[in-house]
């Protein structure tokens, strides 16, 4: 049997590859005869620019930026050369994500996007044509004005006085920004291509919006949610429309990582599906085409994942060469009437699995790697050669 091996990242347990690695040590200890193609994959959220720089190579730079919270963080830029082209990778969680942020100091009232601006303007300086960020994960919800800010943007009061640092002091800071002058962040982007790789498509306000969907997740209570949306509708209010009369605001993406989507749609960026960004730079079809099952998992494969995350996207490439595709994740809280349907043939969670055993589920969290391989030894029973 050839096994095609391609998870996204356990968050908060195991990265993409180490889940790959654990998933085919299993695997084989019931099929020793199987071969695998360990492909680890993300959505353009934790792990992007990790999977993109497997696949292409490039010259990755670290760095150090402003973080979530303002303090110094490292963060990664790949850079990538084809002919003429330099293209620049920015996975915007490395920056501003929620794992940067411990959990009694997650508040997206006060975390900023400044550090994913200050790994733009490093692209830039790297001679990049082309940046293409990663979207997601992030603990931030500030409409990328931290980025824009990075890039030079300006702010004022309804005063006309100087509020600039506003701009960086996260989501609830902007309530003030009366005015808004974008045109040094235009003037720094300007002829060059940017990409927002998206793992959701969501607009900026409303109940589908950046804060309504997801700030209650990065630590925000239901006074936290009103005070930021009604910043969020002040700042895109000073913004106002981009020059060729379009509203950045309501496009697909726009809410993004906290906003950051709207930041990079008004700078002009195209907005793309990340998973399909990453499954087209990893040449997932070929690898499919030459394996017999595909595996895929992620951390909890949830009503979620249904929708433009990696599971689906595997699934859906499987499904189109009809081959098997098994999902090994920590938690499976869909059924199989839900999964069957976007090409999932049988999903098994790693918490069933050791409660089976008769072991606590803590035991997930205390040896990630081995309870998976567990989970996957298991699996190969009856997916695998088992020679």
């Amino acid at each position: 049997m050839r096994v095609l091996i391609a998870p996204d990242t356990f968050t908060g347990t195991l990265t993409a590859m180490a889940a790959a690695e654990a998933i085919a040590t299993g695997w084989a200890r019931t099929s020793p005869g199987d071969t695998f193609a360990l492909v680890p994959l993300a959505d353009g959220g934790p792990g992007f620019v990790e999977v993109v720089h497997a696949s292409l190579d490039g010259e990755l730079i670290t760095l150090t930026v402003t973080g979530p919270l303002g303090n110094a963080v490292q963060a990664s830029l790949l850079l990538v050369s084809a002919g003429d082209l330099r293209t620049a990778y920015i996975e915007s969680a490395q920056a501003c994500g929620l794992h940067l942020i411990p959990e009694l100091d997650r508040d997206p009232r006060s975390t900023t996007t400044r550090g994913v601006g200050e790994l733009f303007l490093a692209a830039i300086d790297a001679g990049a044509q082309r940046i293409v960020v990663g979207l997601g994960g992030s603990g931030t919800n500030d409409a990328g004005a931290g980025l824009l800010a990075a890039l030079g943007a300006t702010a004022s009061d309804s005063n006309g006085l100087d509020i600039t640092p506003a701009l960086s002091q996260g989501g609830t800071a902007l309530a003030g920004v009366a005015g808004l002058d974008l045109q040094p962040a235009l003037a720094r982007t300007r002829g060059i291509e940017i990409v927002a790789a998206s793992d959701v498509d969501n607009p900026l306000l409303g109940l589908r919006g950046a804060t309504n969907g997801y700030a209650r997740q990065k630590g925000a209570d239901d006074t936290a949610v009103m005070e930021l949306e009604g910043a969020l509708e002040s700042f895109a209010a000073a913004a106002g429309r981009r020059a060729d009369g379009k509203d950045p605001a309501v496009a697909l993406g726009s809410g993004a990582a906290g906003g950051l989507g709207y930041a990079l749609l008004y700078l002009g960026a195209n907005r793309v599906p990340g998973i399909a960004t990453v499954l087209d730079t990893v040449r997932l079809a070929e690898q499919i085409s030459h394996s017999d099952v595909v595996v895929t998992g992620e951390g909890s494969f949830d009503w979620q994942s249904l929708h433009g995350k990696v599971v689906a996207g595997v699934a859906a490439a499987a499904l189109e060469q009809a081959r098997p595709c098994v999902v090994l994740a920590g938690r499976v809280e869909v059924g199989s009437r839900e999964y069957s349907s976007m090409g999932v043939s049988a999903a098994f969670a790693v918490v069933d699995h050791l409660v089976e055993q008769g072991v606590s589920a803590d035991q997930a969290l205390v040896d990630p790697a081995g309870t998976l391989a567990s989970l996957a030894e298991r699996v190969a029973r009856t997916w695998g050669g088992c020679e």
